[in-house]
């Protein structure tokens, strides 16, 4: 699904090699089973899901297979969502380097989310299209679930022990003080609504353009300041299996998260998701698009019973807990068997220069030997390319002559992201 040629980076290695590297780990842990199901309510016709259960790191690799479940919550029609759903995946997978084994695709995973946001939103800018959309991508990968976001739709774990954790960040300026700091510096204006007489009505927006929220796909005409770069959350579950519920805001404005689990559990997962949203239009009423996909990760050989309240909970066996990324395989395996959710990865930062990181060889292209943009994947000359660090007083640790990369267009993205330049987009 991934794009080809020089867009690809990398050292490569033979298929042969891969495909024992995949069939080994599968070996040692064997995935889970998934059970999902969705439902929806329209009232304006700009939500929109993907379910895509066929991906696979390797082409025709069984042992290499992955999951993909999304919400996109459109406004100011549907344009960008429907377009963010058809093209988002492959931007993403576009940005990992290949012949990677799993461990090593689902550490770069975090920076390719980042890279495929933003180059969405970049190519659909292009097209002079004034609509926005928020997403939620999840990507199930056996007992790993990594979540990205933008916006305020949102992604909760329901786990087996019946603690309902939250993979996502609501990007709602009247909820989120970090983000109006940043709209602010980076020349925005944060405000309510003003009617005849000064009075003023309504949640938070940002200006120009009046949105509620700081962080979106498209809303070319809002302002730079309104950035795509998502927030990543990157959890491991127990082998007992858990239950992801994803949605719009139709049903997060109706139903608080814990609310949202309970009223669901015992139900299999077609069925909680159209419980979900019955719910949330018997608490508020069809006032927005209301849409819900519920995934079921389901140990294998166990029988397909959706979580039910626990009996008791023992908090100290139910946490979040950060892993090294060189933390040994006997810590992880403890911490599955005791029930824990382990925390592989987490980052909000909506500056490019921290989230793409350092780079020193894979941006330069493997065969060419030409440098690529570390966003849209093109190849640069060496003259060409532009350090995401240069310039730039967030990366203090940094060089301006290291990787990674990017070209002028996406620079001038970045600078604009940033406040330190117009954005240069004319709206049609």
């Amino acid at each position: 699904m991934a794009g080809e040629g020089g867009r690809r980076r990398g050292e490569m290695v033979p298929l042969a090699a891969l495909v024992g590297r995949e069939a080994k780990a599968a070996e040692r842990t064997e995935a889970p089973s998934l059970r999902y199901g969705s439902a929806a309510r329209s009232r304006k016709g700009e939500d929109f899901f993907l379910v895509r259960t066929d991906c696979h790191r390797l082409s025709g690799n069984p042992a290499s297979a992955f999951s993909v479940f999304a919400i996109f919550d459109g406004h100011n029609g549907n344009a960008a969502a429907i377009f963010t759903k058809e093209n988002l995946l492959n931007h993403v997978l576009g940005a990992i380097p290949r012949g990677l084994g799993r461990e090593e695709w689902l550490q770069a995973l975090p920076r390719a989310l980042v890279a495929g946001f933003v180059k969405t939103d970049k190519v659909f800018q292009s097209r002079g299209e004034t609509s926005g959309t928020t997403v939620t991508f999840v990507i199930v990968d056996g007992w790993t679930i990594t979540v990205a976001s933008v916006g305020d739709s949102r992604c909760i774990l329901d786990a087996r022990d019946g603690v309902v954790s939250l993979l996502t960040v609501d990007h709602r300026l009247e909820e989120n003080a970090e983000e109006r700091e940043r709209v602010t510096k980076s020349g925005g204006e944060v405000g309510r609504l003003s009617i005849v007489g000064g009075a003023e009505i309504g949640p938070l927006r940002c200006w120009p353009g009046g949105l509620c929220l700081s962080r979106s796909i498209g809303d070319m005409d809002v302002g730079e300041f309104i950035v795509p770069v998502p927030y990543v959350k990157q959890v491991k579950i127990s082998n007992a299996g858990g239950r992801l519920i994803i949605a719009s805001d139709g049903i997060w404005d109706a139903l608080p998260s814990e609310m949202a689990a309970k009223s669901c559990r015992g139900l299999s997962a077609e069925l909680a998701a159209g419980q979900v949203v019955k719910e949330a239009l018997r608490t508020r009423g069809l006032r927005d698009d209301t849409t819900c996909i519920v995934v079921d990760i389901v140990p294998p050989e166990h029988p397909v019973e959706p979580p039910s309240p626990p009996k008791k909970i023992n908090k100290y066996n139910c946490f979040f807990r950060k892993r090294s990324r060189d933390s040994a395989s006997k810590l992880a395996k403890k911490l599955s068997v005791e029930g824990i959710v382990e925390e592989l990865f987490e980052e909000g930062s909506a500056m490019l220069a921290e989230r793409l990181g350092n780079d020193t060889s894979s941006s330069v292209h493997a065969t060419s030997g030409l440098f690529m943009c570390a966003i849209c994947q093109v190849d640069l000359a060496p003259s060409e390319g532009i350090s995401v660090h240069a310039g730039s007083f967030f990366s203090t640790n940094a060089k301006p002559w290291q990787g990674p990369f990017l070209c002028a267009t996406c620079r001038n993205k970045k600078d604009a992201m940033e406040g330190k330049r117009p954005s240069g987009v004319t709206v049609l």
